[in-house]
């Protein structure tokens, strides 16, 4: 029997109840939305599936330690008391991205700061080589909340410590090499088509399309193509120790399945009156494989909605002739 544990998807505000639709059509059990997250119970392969099908989470956290800390020694003290050799190997790199909404850390960077401390020093007193502090993108990427708590018998705020098991956010999907100024989240675009109820039955315009965002998640729904197939990478692939150390056969199954792949019967069309705009989109959806449902032009919108000079009504014509007009 495999072990099963929490997981916390995170998400944009207004996203939670697609995002929990999307875990429990992957088989996430306990689902519970929350502010801006859904947290749920799975085990490593949903851990993987996560990060390889939810369209609309931002990150997918492993959470592995809560505890109360009143001020930041004590933080220091409770995360040093932690077996870092169970989730960071020696030499690895590590960064931690916090989340704090709390009277008793104000200063959130120095809160980081003791965090990190704890966990070179943890490896420094056991006789091991510490982790470096990445600036960019590290081995173990963890995540740290603090809040304060409604609990008048706690005393101090609550922490979790997580593992991120996605490393890069999700919205970077990995296709799109390029991009006009100011495009929209990839994550949100799939947010907005979902909402909408777009599931591939039908045809689909975007007439200002930009970079392409909503044709290519669009044309990744209606084929039932996995959000995160293009990326280069995720966290838990860098995972190295303890239980949750990376399986590259479970994941390579899971990369490798293409039985739920549907076949798309429509179309996508998108335009933009940008001739760099189409340029750039050619190439995100070249990028992504998609070419064959997505067909582009140069068009200004306004084109659709006026299309040319109506003739003008009969009873307008009769009324507005040179005869009545001299009449």
């Amino acid at each position: 029997m495999t072990t099963k544990f929490k997981i916390i998807a995170k998400t944009l505000a207004g996203l939670e109840e697609i995002l929990a639709k999307e875990i429990e059509q992957l088989g996430g059990e306990n689902i519970t939305i929350g502010n801006r997250m859904v947290s749920y119970l799975g085990d490593k392969q949903l851990l993987y599936k996560s990060n390889l099908w939810l369209r609309t989470a931002l990150r997918v956290l492993k959470p592995f330690e809560q505890f109360t800390a009143t001020d930041p020694d004590d933080l220091y003290a409770k995360v040093k008391a932690i077996d870092w050799s169970q989730y960071v190997a020696q030499g690895q790199t590590i960064a931690i991205d916090n989340t704090i909404y709390s009277e008793n850390f104000r200063n959130s960077r120095f809160a980081i700061y003791r965090a990190k401390d704890a966990i070179c020093d943890y490896f420094t007193e056991h006789g091991m080589k510490r982790p470096k502090v990445a600036v960019g993108s590290a081995d173990v990427q963890l995540n740290l909340h603090i809040s304060d708590t409604t609990d008048p018998d706690v005393t101090g705020s609550e922490c979790t410590l997580s593992l991120d098991s996605s490393g890069d956010p999700l919205y970077k999907r990995g296709y799109k090499e390029q991009h006009t100024d100011a495009p929209i989240s990839e994550v949100l675009a799939a947010g907005i088509l979902l909402k909408a109820g777009y599931d591939g039955t039908r045809d689909l315009y975007d007439p200002m399309c930009g970079s392409g965002t909503f044709l290519i998640e669009a044309a990744l729904i209606a084929t039932n193509t996995p959000a995160g197939l293009y990326r280069k990478g995720f966290g838990f692939q860098r995972w190295t120790v303890g239980e949750l150390a990376y399986d590259d056969e479970l994941w390579q199954e899971l990369y490798d399945d293409d039985s739920q792949e549907k076949e798309f019967l429509h179309h996508i069309y998108g335009s933009d009156i940008s001739k760099i705009a189409i340029d750039v989109t050619t190439e995100n959806v070249r990028k992504a494989g998609l070419h064959k449902y997505i067909s582009l032009s140069v068009k200004d919108f306004r084109s659709m909605l006026h299309p040319g000079p109506k003739p003008m009504p009969k009873h307008w014509q009769k009324a507005n002739s040179p005869k009545a007009a001299s009449s």
